[in-house]
């Protein structure tokens, strides 16, 4: 094996990238990473009747936007392509046709129907060593009758020959040493009757032809090892280190399937954290975690920095489970760490696809400053922070029930009446405070009792950043306007 670390992240393209694919993708990163490696993307993309239309876009975005970087890839040059399966299909069948052979393989030329009758008189019944004589393949037929069904161009599959009673045994770099049965496989199927290869036999002959000196995938693919390195033997190739990774649990138990993510609000592809705008650092960071650990207390990394901590031997066996909560507490941190004016743009057209636009940099600005530390992803200063371009239509039912009573019309007039005397340049919002206390010291009042009306009738709500920086922002005329239509709608 090379000494040079060269991992490949192989999605296939059936759908947008799921979060357990960018982790997969991001665990490959890092140990590339770490020891100056190569990070490759290879499309596995043999499976035509799945085949999703812009997956392969959806796939390539997501890993921008994540910052990985790609060494090589579709798109993205090497000396190891093409980088599609699709457009290597002559390799598979070459080494499909040796493995035959060699006798470690062989033609079926079974019906989809054939095979299910064989599994009707038993539900768990494989084609493997036990019932491949009693089907219609090579190993059964003889010689003679095979070359006439090949020469007539018979529909038919080849299949790995698995051989019976064997122990196949390898060093998993997370699990330790895993041991299998040859009896629990099947005849694996290596060629389709498409012509097209499987994942099992187009993934060994890329992983050897593109010189992978490491898998690193999810747990799901541990039970395909054992036929993967009876091909890597039967082809006479040294297998590449193996990982395996921990599933992503759901909070409410078992794996996070589409389904059970999307009930408790957790988006499940790559793509819906783009859109609701998530930091990608955040996610980065979180999905790091989400099976691995640096072994102390640090939990904010750099990918720079996470790159240089990782190691396969701190990746956990057991399955992690996905904390949404712990992924907003992440993105908090990175979103309160950029400036306003780095954010800027990105909360104008979040603004404006809510319907809010025409406003001066000064304004968003302004709101972001007051906002930044009270939401917990920039979709949210347009949602949460509307009051900071448009008056309320309507104000929060449980605050005004506590706050307006009957009173409170005469209080806040006075305010307001107070406030008027200011001119631009004196509405600031320590004299809007100072001019408040004037007010309840005047009435006898506790703050509150003023206080939070006014709040009420400036954003509609009975909580947000501070009143006065909010009243400061909006200006005179506008604070002055808000304050009449809550005295009128109010009463």
């Amino acid at each position: 094996m090379s000494d040079h670390v060269r991992v490949r992240f192989a999605p296939s393209p059936t759908g947008w990238l799921h979060i357990g694919g960018l982790r997969t993708a991001l665990y490959n990163y890092l140990f590339a990473k770490k020891h100056g490696g190569t990070f490759v993307l290879r499309i596995e993309d043999t499976d035509q009747a799945r085949y999703v239309d812009g997956a392969e876009d959806d796939i390539i975005n997501s890993m921008k936007w994540s910052g990985l970087e790609i060494d090589e890839g579709p798109g993205f040059g090497g000396e190891s392509g093409p980088y599609r399966q699709s457009e290597r299909s002559e390799l598979y069948r070459n080494y499909a046709e040796q493995l035959v052979n060699a006798g470690h393989a062989y033609y079926a030329f079974d019906t989809a129907k054939e095979i299910e009758q064989m599994r009707e008189q038993n539900p768990n019944q494989k084609y493997d060593a036990v019932t491949r004589m009693s089907m219609k393949n090579s190993v059964s037929l003889p010689a003679d009758e095979v070359k006439k069904r090949l020469d007539a161009g018979e529909d038919h599959v080849i299949r790995l020959k698995v051989p019976d009673q064997e122990k196949i045994s390898f060093e998993d770099k997370i699990r330790g040493f895993v041991s299998f049965e040859s009896e629990g496989l099947d005849d694996q199927v290596l060629m389709k009757s498409d012509g097209l290869p499987t994942y099992h036999l187009a993934n060994v002959v890329d992983d050897h032809l593109m010189g992978i000196t490491h898998v690193i995938r999810g747990e799901e693919w541990l039970s395909s090892a054992p036929k993967h390195l009876l091909l890597y033997k039967y082809l006479g190739w040294n297998p590449p280190a193996m990982a395996h990774l921990p599933l992503i649990m759901s909070p409410s138990g078992g794996k996070l399937s589409k389904r059970n993510a999307e009930k408790l609000g957790i988006p499940v592809n790559v793509r819906d954290y783009i859109s609701e705008g998530w930091e990608p650092e955040a996610l980065i960071n979180f999905l790091a975690y989400l099976g691995w650990s640096p072994g102390d207390d640090r939990e904010i990394m750099s990918l720079d920095e996470l790159a240089k901590e990782f190691s396969l031997e701190r990746v956990g066996k057991a399955g992690a489970v996905f904390n949404i909560d712990k992924l907003t507490w992440y993105n908090e941190h990175y979103m309160r760490d950029r400036s306003p004016e780095d954010l800027l743009q990105e909360v104008k057209k979040h603004a404006a696809e809510a319907g809010i636009s025409g406003f001066e940099d000064d304004r968003f600005l302004g709101m972001i400053r007051l906002m930044q530390e009270r939401v917990s992803k920039v979709p949210e200063f347009a949602t949460e922070g509307a009051y900071f371009f448009n008056a309320p239509d309507e104000y929060d039912e449980k605050s005004t029930k506590k706050a307006w009573k009957t009173e409170t019309p005469d209080l806040v007039k006075k305010y307001m009446q107070a406030i008027k005397k200011l001119d631009d340049s004196s509405f600031q919002a320590s004299r809007l405070k100072d001019i408040l206390k004037e007010v309840i010291d005047a009435e006898g009042v506790g703050f509150g009792k003023l206080m939070l009306p006014v709040r009420i009738a400036i954003t509609g709500t009975g909580q947000g950043p501070d009143l006065f920086e909010i009243m400061q922002l909006l200006g005179r005329e506008e604070c002055e306007s808000r304050l009449q239509t809550a005295i009128s709608k109010l009463g």
